[in-house]
């Protein structure tokens, strides 16, 4: 039995020590007994003495080995010497136990989706067959074992697999799911991250928060419960800082004050005095009052009660700074129009500060403010919205953020109108709360202050002033006498000032005449003189001869404006003479002389004013004569008789004033005793007077008064005579009535009779004729008509025909006329003409002729006057051309298309036209062609260019007729333009390839990219042809809007199998299409069936959580594509079924579905709504403690997130408490459809949210079971 070979599926002993070194010092070789001595250690012989054992050996003689030697191929497949056995042994148990996670891993997928797989046990029975069959080959010592073992051990394994992949349930499958659970428990979400399901469904931050309600003790104190603020200054030293206690008695308090500049602390304890009378609020509530008299942090540090326990405090500092105050800074007082007002505002107090501060410009006020006024870099704990009660950070005892600051605010705005400005500060806010009101209108609580001179400003704002000079310019010189001064004629004005505040400055530049250059400019000679003028009336007095220009004028605070005209040049004219040569007159009768006839000659300015005296017995007087040029004749003939001297004394021309005269030349004597005497002051010529007027005449009277006048009117041989007596003048005026006849008349002065009574006898007649009839004036006739039609540019004769005696005045008007101001025209005949150069109504408004008013004739008093029209061209079919500015726009049409225009000519036949068309073509360069034709009729057709493609332009530049030749002033070019457009085109961008499309119609589907030549949209026809038929569908698209199309052919055309798709004609927006010729080319579209989706349960609102599963249809694998977040993703599926777990809220939508076997996406549109899990916040989700008194209640105030209506449960505990474990005391239930909710409570305990629900989800802490007797609420 010893001899026989071992099998190889045996488990081999292990050799003993004598074997292998037997085995080794042999090389391999041993003797028979080799296996007998192994069998026979433990007999008496083998625990005989070495040397017996090799006496024994020597002796035996050697025997062959029963057993094959060992060979390579029982050696193991992987040498140990590269790996041992056992940790081949260890790697092949390694495998093995990967291999059972993955076969679980697989298994869990198939319990996650809920269903079975004969793919997967197909795949774990050949995994199984090959590693426990290929184990044994790697010959890997004690892992060696038989087929029969392999058989046996494959066999349950494909029976485990059955068990698992077709879901059988097991025994033990509890416990493998909870393991398994443990290791695998990850699923994909809807955002394509694997993720634990135990996070998102075990989500401590919805329920957060608890609030804990202690009793009180036996009282309490808090520092300043009304949070008032505090200041002091000097007007006020103190303040009073209440303490608030509640159901207690103080008996020792100390307060800590943080100082400001030093952040030192101190420690102040109340006296008793200050604790004795203490003011009774309520009841159990007491008041005491503390003085402060410094500036700093208060805050209670200790209070002690009478029975020496620590009364509760309520920790809250109470700030006291220094008032807010402030002051306005500024340079001069005193502005210019439109100057800033440079002014500063000095603010002190505890920043962030805000000031008030009013502006008074004259009687208009307004409010402003600045607010955050602080310094740079500057941290406060003031500074948040909300204010702490503790503004001190424990450990910290930094206060240096509450010192007074002053701080420069400036202020610069332009500073109109002129006027009395004032800038006052109202308030000062510091930033906690105080307020220094410096105004009238204070509220309660505010310190109020009187309103100093430091607190306002005062602006007086001065219009600039303005200069120029009036009476002077480069036309009219100043011409002063030689050796005089004169004024400037500068004018002064500063609006708005009164007179006493017109005081000025004048700087003026002056060359003398004989410097000045040839234009009449300064020349190289120049001064600058400047002038102090007390009133704005003060001018500056100028003497020398020059050019005087002002340069600047200022007032006494502003700069002016010196404005034209600014020159001025004073001249020196000579001085005026006079020379005097005299005659006597005589009379003729009594031959004595009667007065004296002066020849005056003058040189000078003229006008002259020649002054002499008058000396006779009774006194002198003085008399003057005016002469306008540079001789006169002077009549001296005096009225009284006597002796008469006359004295030239003195002359005055317009620049010299009172030049005296000297010399015996200038002295004249005469003696004059003149007869009484009348004469009629009758015209030149002959009186004509017009009918129903009265007729005057002046008398002229000489001798001594009173006169006594007689004269008569003679008419158709009757005489009517008249006497006036009493006469006290020297010049009579004789009216006659209204004469109503017409004819001659004659008025004969008869005689005259002064104070000598002397009747002298006259023969002076005028004789005069009173016209029959008043003048008239009518227009006349052209053609029977008071209307013509001329040619226009021409003057126009209008016939009028007047009545009376010439010159006429003829006044009319064009009633066409915008202004209607009367036209005055002297005609000389009564049939003259008016000439016209005007078009429109002309109407004769008055007529008068060389004397008399006359009538005009109402039925002939307007004459109407146009123009034979000018030849014109137009457009003959304004609906199909469309104006544009001063051009018109005819239809595009197409490459190659027939067009013709039509334009229509007016005006008087034959017509010449004369046109130019441009061509601007697309591409290359463009082309001029000059045209010409002439037209009989008043409808001329055009043909139009379409051979090249591009835009055309006509231009009708010259136009004539038989009456009008061309004038291009008068004529305004028709421009035609025409835009040629070039055919479209359509190829495909990838000719020749083929397509895939699915049988449905589905947004997956493979476009054709075709590209379009022309202007968008295009319309197509598209031809596709299946493979089994002849006759090819046409697939008409409209509305192209680019020139790149995606072709989407219609589902409705196509059918399974090959298709074949070619363009057949394009057409774009223009109207212009083409088709393609006959083999164009083309591309293939082949035609497949399409996977589907469908949800697996109705309902469409989820909660994050939950899991989402979809049944799918076609051959796998599967892509289904979705949004979720706004998001597009893909997710991939192996099997007909896809599952999602709801990580978080949002519209999850199933857009599109492809599978493998077609390519085709499925587009769908099947969306769920994933909902936020509910949350509720308990004190704002913190911990907080609330402290009440006894009988007292506090709030506790629940914040829900989700949809309402909430429900909500809550439980209330005892307060945990060192060493003993919190007990629920009760459990509530509550439901609100707000988003929060208030409930008051006086009991003592810790009060927390346990579950929440809305109007979708709901979420517990709770576990469904009894615990302690009390029911948890399970969601």
């Amino acid at each position: 039995m010893n001899g026989t070979p071992r099998l190889p599926s045996s488990f081999p002993s292990t050799p003993s020590s004598g074997s292998r070194g037997r085995f080794t010092s042999r090389g391999g070789s041993g003797d028979a007994s080799g296996g007998a001595g192994a069998g026979r250690r433990n007999s008496p012989a083998s625990q005989s003495s070495p040397e017996q054992a090799r006496g024994l050996r020597s002796s035996l003689p050697t025997v062959p080995q029963a057993s094959a030697p060992a060979t390579p191929s029982s050696m193991p497949l992987i040498p140990v010497i590269l790996i041992d056995a056992p940790s081949q042994r260890m790697y092949t148990f390694g495998v093995y136990g990967l291999l059972f996670v993955w076969r679980l891993y697989d298994w869990w997928l198939l319990v996650e989706e809920d269903t079975h797989s004969i793919s997967l046990f197909v795949k774990w029975a050949c995994i199984d067959l090959i590693f426990l069959f290929g184990v044994p080959l790697l010959r890997i010592p004690w892992l060696e074992w038989s087929e029969t073992t392999s058989f046996s051990a494959y066999f349950v394994h494909a029976f485990i697999n059955g068990m698992l992949m077709f879901r059988i349930p097991l025994p033990i499958e509890g416990s493998l799911m909870f393991l398994t659970k443990t290791l695998f428990d990850r699923e994909m979400s809807i955002s394509e991250n694997s993720v634990r399901p135990r996070n998102i469904l075990h989500n401590a931050s919805l329920i957060m928060g608890k609030q804990i309600i202690n009793i009180l003790p036996e009282g309490s104190v808090v520092m300043n419960p009304d949070q008032l603020s505090f200041c002091i200054d000097s007007g006020h030293p103190t303040v009073t800082i209440p303490l608030r206690f509640n159901q207690t008695k103080p008996q020792h308090i100390d307060l800590l004050r943080f100082d400001f500049e030093t952040n030192t602390n101190e420690t102040i304890t109340l006296s008793h005095k200050e604790m004795k009378h203490p003011v009774q609020v309520d009841d159990g509530v007491t008041l005491i009052n503390y003085v402060a008299k410094k500036p700093g942090l208060y805050r209670l540090h200790k209070v002690m009660d009478k029975t020496k326990l620590e009364v509760q405090r309520r920790m809250s500092d109470t700030l006291v700074v220094t008032c807010p105050k402030g002051a306005v800074k500024a340079g001069a007082t005193n502005k210019c129009l439109g100057d800033l007002s440079d002014l500063t505002m000095e603010i002190e107090g505890t920043p962030p500060l805000k000031v008030v501060y009013s502006r008074t410009a004259n009687t208009e006020q307004s409010i402003h403010h600045f607010q955050s006024i602080q310094p740079e870099n500057f941290a406060s704990p003031l500074l948040g919205a909300t204010r702490a009660n503790t503004l001190v950070i424990a450990g910290s005892q930094d206060v240096s953020w509450a010192r007074t600051h002053r701080i420069s605010v400036p202020l610069n705005e332009s500073m109109i109108p002129s006027g009395r400005w004032i800038y006052s500060i109202d308030e000062i806010h510091d930033a906690i709360g105080n307020v220094a009101n410096f105004s009238s209108g204070a509220d309660e609580g505010e310190h109020v202050y009187p309103k100093g001179a430091h607190l306002e400003q005062e602006f007086t704002v001065h219009e600039r002033p303005v200069a120029r000079l009036v009476g002077c310019d480069s036309r009219n010189p100043l011409m002063v006498a030689n050796g005089k001064s004169v004024q400037l004629p500068v004018q002064y004005m500063s609006p708005g000032r009164t007179p006493d505040e017109t005081s000025h400055f004048l700087v003026w530049k002056f060359s003398p005449l004989e410097t000045l250059s040839k234009s009449g400019d300064h020349g190289s000679e120049v001064e600058f003189e400047e002038y102090h003028a007390k009133t704005a009336h003060n001018t500056p007095t100028i003497r020398e001869s020059g050019l005087y220009t002002l340069t600047s004028v200022r007032s006494k605070f502003c700069e002016g404006e010196v404005k034209e005209p600014a020159s001025c040049l004073l001249l020196n004219p000579p001085e005026p003479q006079l020379a005097i040569h005299a005659e006597n007159i005589n009379d003729k009768c009594a031959g004595k002389p009667i007065g004296l006839l002066v020849d005056l000659d003058l040189i000078g300015t003229p006008p002259f004013i020649v002054r002499y005296d008058v000396i006779t017995k009774s006194g002198a007087h003085s008399e003057y004569v005016t002469v306008h040029g540079s001789r006169h004749q002077l009549e001296l003939k005096p009225r009284d008789a006597g002796h008469f001297k006359y004295h030239f004394t003195s002359i005055d021309d317009n620049i010299y004033k009172g030049h005296s005269l000297a010399g015996p030349s200038m002295m004249l004597e005469q003696d004059v005793k003149p007869p009484a005497s009348a004469s009629l002051r009758a015209p030149s010529g002959p009186i004509d007077a017009c009918i129903e007027e009265p007729v005057e005449l002046n008398v002229d009277l000489f001798g001594e008064k009173p006169f006594t006048l007689e004269y008569e009117l003679v008419h158709n041989s009757k005489r009517h005579k008249h006497k006036i007596a009493d006469i006290e003048t020297d010049i009579y005026k004789i009216t006659t009535d209204p004469l109503f006849n017409g004819g001659e008349y004659s008025l004969a002065l008869t005689s005259v009779q002064d104070k000598t009574g002397c009747k002298i006898f006259l023969n002076g007649e005028a004789k005069f004729t009173v016209r029959r009839q008043r003048p008239k004036a009518s227009f006349g006739h052209i053609d029977r008509k008071h209307k013509t039609v001329e040619v226009e540019g021409q003057s126009v004769r209008l016939p009028i025909r007047l009545t009376g005696r010439p010159p006429w005045t003829v006044k009319y008007r064009n009633l066409n006329d915008t202004d209607g101001q009367p036209i005055e025209r002297t005609a000389r005949s009564t049939n003259d003409f008016i000439n016209v150069s005007q078009k429109g109504v002309y109407e004769i408004v008055d007529i008068s002729d060389d004397q008399c008013p006359g009538t005009v004739d109402s039925k002939a008093s307007t004459f109407e006057v146009d123009w034979v029209p000018r030849p014109q061209i137009k457009v003959a079919d304004t609906a199909v051309i469309i104006p544009d500015g001063n051009k018109w726009l005819k239809r595009e049409v197409c490459e190659g298309d027939i067009d013709a225009v039509e334009v229509h000519l007016t005006g008087s036949s034959p017509y010449t036209v004369k046109y130019q068309v441009r061509h601007k073509a697309d591409q290359g360069s463009g082309s001029i062609i000059n045209k010409e034709f002439e037209a009989a009729l008043g409808l001329a057709t055009i043909s139009m260019e379409t051979t090249k493609a591009g835009s055309y332009e006509y231009r009708f530049s010259e136009l004539s007729d038989s009456l009008y030749e061309h004038d291009s002033k008068k004529f305004t070019p028709l421009v035609l333009e025409q835009k040629v457009n070039r055919k479209p085109s359509a190829h495909f961008i990838k000719p020749g390839q083929s397509y895939k499309y699915c049988k449905e119609e589905l947004a997956g589907d493979e476009v054709i990219p075709i590209r379009l030549e022309g202007v968008p949209p295009f319309s197509l026809e598209v031809d596709i042809k299946h493979q089994s038929s002849s006759r090819p569908e046409t697939v008409k698209i409209a509305n192209v809007d680019s020139n790149h199309y995606d072709f989407r052919i219609p589902h409705r055309v196509l059918s399974l199998g090959v298709h074949q798709v070619s363009v057949r004609k394009v057409r774009d927006s223009r109207g212009c299409q083409q088709k393609t010729e006959y083999g164009a080319p083309h591309v293939q579209v082949q035609v497949y069936n399409v996977p589907t989706i469908y949800p697996s349960e109705s309902r469409t609102d989820y909660c994050v959580g939950e899991r989402i599963s979809y049944t799918l249809s076609g051959a796998a694998p599967f892509e289904i594509f979705y949004t979720f977040e706004g998001v597009q993703r893909k997710a991939k599926s192996a099997s007909t079924t896809f599952r999602r777990i709801a990580e978080k809220p949002g519209n999850f939508t199933i857009t599109a579905v492809s599978d493998r076997a077609s390519e085709c996406k499925a587009r769908t549109n099947i969306s769920k709504i994933v909902h936020e899990m509910p949350s509720v916040k308990i004190s704002k989700g913190r911990q907080v403690e609330v402290d009440i008194h006894e009988g007292g209640e506090a709030e506790i105030l629940f914040e829900f997130w989700g949809t309402p209506p909430f429900e909500f449960t809550y439980t209330r505990s005892t307060n945990a408490r060192k060493g003993h474990k919190s007990q629920v005391l009760e459990t509530r239930h509550e439901v609100s459809h707000k988003y929060s909710k208030t409930i008051q409570s006086s009991q003592e305990g810790t009060y927390e949210v346990v579950a929440i629900k809305d109007k979708f989800c709901s979420f517990s802490t709770q576990k469904a079971e009894t615990k302690g007797g009390q029911k948890l609420l399970q969601f």
